[in-house]
């Protein structure tokens, strides 16, 4: 926290009064807010860079660390601008040591996952780990909770008075992800959120996929300044003519970089400029194989992108956008000392990283101790659901024997669920999942021990065969997901979540081939990013035994309660046709024989 003494500290170590703690010296600076390319040496005292100029000798005293940077550049520290931190699935401490090393320093989110299970006071332990991280995070209150729509069941509602409070919070930088058609509807909540973001003068995060014309005309009106959702490079362009702040987002199952590049590389170039980078979701097995942030910018240099322009949408640009240009995305006095040195702007690979003025890494070796916190009793126990039995996956109707004609969520891709018609089997008053026509039970259970809802459905485009798969991670609600094909192994699957206070689980014949364990909020865990990333591997490879053939099940049944993803959905209160608002009934048709 900043006092007058702090700041007192800071303007004597400008005027080299007090000496830095450490200099880098002998390398090219990558400037972006002139875009330009120059020989410099910085300084830094504590946790702040205090000079940036051709030659620090008067900034150097006896205990000042010298890094030697000659041969090369030195860049910010990257931002990304829109992430689920979640639904990584590491803990915070896990997540900072797996992308600090690869460039990024500040990363944006709302925490809306945590808040679901833990409610706002609950961030207190979350907070208190980033701050002992070599991680900055730059928070939005969410402008409600749950995103859900119609509204699924959570540990804690988000509601307008929260917005007079944690608004005007030291650690509050905006409102987070507001869904267009809480804006449409006119949400009281969402209302609420807006009217006081304008008094406070916080931005305003929006979500508005597909969004064109008078739907998009009719979104801006809340003052959403900010938006992570285009789905081609024609509605990135709209989207950026019409004063949006575009982020691109890219992970292992969101690659839309390639394609909303092309407004940039084939349309308005000077939209780059108003353009930054997000992961969104990402998980521990995509950032070691292919990077985070650091990865978006070699992507967009890949596509046509000039390496200057890439690496300003890695840092400046998301700043300046998010209101946060006057603590980070350039190097410059009076910044966070979030620096990186790197080969050169053209390949961008990252070989020092200094955050918070802490070396993390120097010549790609580790240099921070990583410490995992005691975790509370209310931090790791989150699951109150009794216990289930295979009855409890029975989808009931009213004949006996016959054929029924049910409505299937049809998965696509990742972001896109479609409706699709198909005639099942009834035996004994219950519709049988029917492996031959790829659909499987789903079912999702309300987790928090508030009204044990539970709702039933039916998916397609999965390929499943056998078995069953579960999880307690599961934006934006975070309540049990459970798909299969055999609903004793639902129930076993959902039981071993239960008894074992969240998870991720693969079931197959009444054996559990592989389970994850996350006890941090049931959403996530304290494993190395190596460690995760190989149950992550494993757990794919179960999946892959059930029949499966998307390329991660685990992810795809975790975003099946996300109500916003076109067109369909399902939440603990039902089966939800988004474009309508409201749940509806999968059985259209029932047949007796």
């Amino acid at each position: 926290m900043l006092t007058k003494e702090l700041l007192a500290d800071y303007i004597d170590a400008g005027a080299a009064k007090k000496k830095a703690d450490l200099v880098i010296q002998n390398g090219t600076l990558i400037n972006v807010n002139t875009g330009e390319y120059y020989p410099a040496d910085v300084a830094v005292y504590k946790d702040k860079i205090v000079a940036v100029d051709p030659d620090v000798s008067d900034y150097i005293g006896e205990d000042t660390k010298k890094i030697d940077a000659t041969g090369k550049y030195l860049a910010p520290g990257l931002i990304d601008c829109h992430i689920h931190v979640e639904c990584s699935k590491m803990g915070m401490t896990r997540f900072a040591q797996a992308v600090v090393p690869r460039g990024t320093t500040s990363i944006i989110t709302g925490f809306d996952e945590y808040i679901s299970v833990l409610g706002l006071k609950g961030l207190d332990d979350i907070f208190a780990e980033v701050d002992a991280s070599p991680l900055k995070v730059f928070w939005g209150i969410p402008y409600k909770t749950p995103y859900t729509i119609p509204t699924s069941t959570i540990a804690y509602n988000i509601e307008g008075a929260d917005h007079d409070e944690y608004q005007t919070h030291e650690n509050c930088y905006g409102v987070w992800e507001t869904v267009r058609e809480a804006v449409q509807t006119k949400e009281p909540t969402t209302m609420q959120a807006l009217v006081a973001a304008r008094k406070n003068h916080q931005p305003i995060f929006g979500c508005s996929p597909m969004a064109r014309g008078k739907e998009l005309n009719e979104f801006l009106m809340s003052g959403v300044q900010v938006d992570h959702e285009s789905y081609d490079h024609e509605e990135f362009l709209e989207k950026a003519r019409k004063g949006i702040h575009i982020v691109v987002r890219e992970s292992a199952v969101t690659q839309f970089l390639k394609e909303n590049i092309r407004a940039i590389t084939e349309g308005a170039a000077g939209a780059a400029r108003h353009t930054s980078f997000c992961s969104d979701d990402v998980n521990a097995r995509y950032i070691l194989e292919n990077g985070h942030i650091d990865h978006m910018v070699r992507l967009a240099i890949k596509a046509g992108v000039d390496p200057m322009t890439a690496i300003q949408m890695a840092t400046i640009n998301g700043a300046e956008a998010c209101k946060i240009d006057g603590q980070v995305g350039s190097i410059a006095p009076g910044k966070d000392a979030d620096i990186l040195l790197i080969d050169q702007p053209g390949t961008f690979n990252i070989q020092s990283v200094i955050s918070k003025g802490q070396i993390v890494t120097e010549d790609g070796v580790n240099k921070f101790d990583y410490q995992i916190p005691e975790r509370s009793a209310a931090l790791v126990h989150t699951v109150q659901r009794d216990l289930t039995t295979a009855a409890d996956f029975e989808y009931h109707v009213d004949i006996t024997n016959g054929t029924a004609e049910v409505e299937t969520i049809n998965s696509i891709g990742p972001f896109v669920r479609k409706r699709r018609d198909v005639e099942l089997d009834v035996v004994d008053g219950v519709v049988q999942p029917d492996p031959e026509k790829d659909v499987a039970l789903v079912s999702v259970l309300e987790r928090y021990g508030i009204n044990g809802n539970q709702s039933l459905g039916f998916i397609s485009g999965w390929s499943f065969k056998k078995g069953a798969i579960a999880t307690t991670a599961a934006p934006d609600d975070n309540n049990i997901v459970v798909a299969g094909v055999s609903r004793e192994d639902m129930a076993l699957a959902v039981n071993t979540l239960i008894e074992n206070d969240g998870g991720q689980v693969v079931v197959i014949d009444g054996e559990v081939v592989s389970f994850l364990p996350l006890p941090i909020a049931g959403i996530a865990s304290d494993l190395e990013p190596e460690a995760l990333a190989q149950k992550e591997v494993e757990l794919d490879q179960a999946a892959q035994q059930i029949g499966s053939r998307l390329p991660d099940p685990i992810f795809y049944l975790s975003f099946l309660p996300i109500t916003a993803i076109p067109d369909l959905a399902i939440t603990d209160g039902g089966n939800v046709d988004y474009p309508k608002l409201s749940y509806f009934d999968p059985i259209l048709k029932v047949t007796a024989k």
